[in-house]
Parts: structure tokens; sequence; C-alpha cells
């Protein structure tokens, strides 16, 4: 295995892939203000809102009141996922930082989350793209169930790196890849990031990692090992996915700077400002947050 990187970036997830599957309304005031404290901790990339149809994805109705509510920072980005050109208009009406598209690595999810295939979708985000080049707005992509489908079972690598390459070949600058399932396990994101890494560069690579079978910190550690150096997490261990039954949320952020820090790589977040944007959002969701850092720190 390689040496681990000196420095990691944490992309923040939380507000809005983390939100996204609440059934409990949240008011954009308390999304704005859970967005504001992570920026308290020192977290410098945080996915903000989402700008797609309320009637699939109601909890991120708000997406602009929220972007309209944030106490903006210099030297923050605050990024909204934008699936169409309705979806980048709003965002950029918005004053969104950045944005995200969304494709799978499995053509049943691809048709069950977005209702079409994957080249479908690839054609979809093409002037998504064309229109952020032209904004000057950068472009970050997802790819869905790179480790396993809740309707496919398991992924060809292969595939994973196929649609990787042609989000890169479109403009995106940074490809994030998620498992969406959690199903993945070390060998399984060895065998998917060693494919990935023959057509993307380790740089514009990141790893989106959700915990339903508690593999991601181990995961994580693998994709760290072989030159990843962004990470994408929740903080309270938000999340889930409405089109993946039994998906349990996002791997906590204060569970990977735990073991950041414990490594000694560089993060720039600060654990005791980070337990506090955990403690509000929990005790707004009048429950404990899934992360056991946070847990084991705030009792």
């Amino acid at each position: 295995m390689s040496s681990f990187p000196e420095q990691v970036s944490i992309v923040e997830v939380g507000p809005r892939d983390g939100l996204q599957n609440e059934a409990v309304k949240l008011d954009a005031a308390v999304k704005a203000m859970l967005v504001d404290k992570l920026a308290d901790a020192g977290l410098k990339r945080i996915e903000t809102g989402s700008f797609v149809s309320p009637k699939w994805v109601p909890q991120m109705a708000d997406s602009d009141a929220v972007f309209a509510q944030i106490k903006r920072r210099d030297g923050i980005s605050y990024s909204a996922l934008t699936p169409n050109m309705r979806g980048f208009e709003a965002a950029q009406a918005a004053g969104a930082d950045e944005v995200a598209i969304f494709g799978a690595a499995s053509e049943s999810f691809s048709q069950k989350n977005i209702n079409c295939s994957i080249q479908e979708s690839l054609e979809r985000f093409a002037p998504v793209c064309e229109a952020a080049r032209a904004a000057n707005l950068p472009v970050r992509g997802y790819v869905s169930c790179v480790l396993g489908c809740p309707y496919e079972g398991d992924i060809d690598p292969q595939q994973v790196a196929d649609v990787a390459s042609k989000m890169l070949e479109m403009g995106c600058y940074e490809i994030s890849l998620g498992d969406t399932i959690g199903t993945g396990t070390p060998v399984k994101t060895a065998n998917m990031l060693q494919a990935v890494l023959a057509k993307v560069p380790a740089k514009q690579l990141a790893v989106h990692f959700h915990d339903t079978y508690g593999q991601a910190l181990a995961n994580l550690y693998v994709a760290l090992s072989m030159g990843i150096s962004v990470i994408d997490s929740a903080v309270a261990g938000l999340g889930g996915c409405p089109y993946a039954k039994g998906a349990s949320g996002n791997v906590a952020t204060e569970d990977v700077l735990y073991m950041l820090n414990g490594m000694g790589i560089t993060t720039g977040i600060s654990m005791e400002s980070l337990l506090l944007a955990s403690k509000y959002i929990s005790d707004t969701l009048q429950r404990k947050p899934a992360s056991k850092v946070a847990n084991a720190l705030l009792s």
C-alpha cells in the first residue's frame, strides 16, 4: 500500500444527502443554521441543497430559501445538486458556488432513481455541464451504486470506471464514487478503485460511503491508501437513500475526523465545533447521532 495523503478535504453532505430522506419536515432556517454551524467547524465544502422536483424529494423543496439564509463566508464552497437545466438555473439564481450531477453505475438503479438509462442520464447532463462551463461554475459528478445495487447486486468495477471517465470527459472536475447501499468491503473497494484509477486520476476522485454494514471506515482506509484525498461524509451520520431500501446513513463526519486525526492527516476541522453541529441537528430531529464518536464524546 502506498503512503497516505498528508491532507484530506472533507465534503460535508449532511444538509443535502443527509436530510433529503428525513420524514420530519425541517424549516429552511434550521437547515441554514446547520450549514452555518458546519462552516464554524472549519468545513470548506458544504452540500447545501438540491434543486430537484419537490414531488420526488420534498425535503429539498426550499433549497433556495436555505441558500438565501446562510451566512456566507469567503473560502467556503456552498454546492447544490442539479439533475437538469431547470435545476441548474435555480441553483445559479440561488448563488450556488458549485453544482453536481448524479448518475449510477447500475442500469436498474438509474431507471428507478431518474427514470432513464445510464447513457440517457449522461446525455441529459451534457447541457448542464455546458451551461456551467459558460457560467464558470465547477461541476461535480456523483456515481451511485459503485459497490453494489439493491436491484442488481454486485456491480462490475469496469462499469464504474466507464461512467466515471464519461463524466470526466463531460467536464466534471471531480467524480464522487458512492457506495449507496453500503454493501462494499475493503477488497471490493480496492478492486473498484483499481479499475477507476486506470481511467481517472486519483486527484479527481472522491469517495462516498454509506455505513449500512459498518464497513465505511475500513473502505475509507483502503481509498486513502490508494491516493484518494477527498471524502464525502455527513454530520451525525445523517442520511439514507429514498431509492435504496435499507440503506442507512452516510459515514459520520465525526467518525471520519477522529480516524484522520489519529492518522496524523490534516483536515482543518475542529472536532469540538463539529460536535456542536452534530448535537444541534440531532436534538432537532430528537434522536441520538448515528456517529459513534459523537455519542462517546457528547455523553
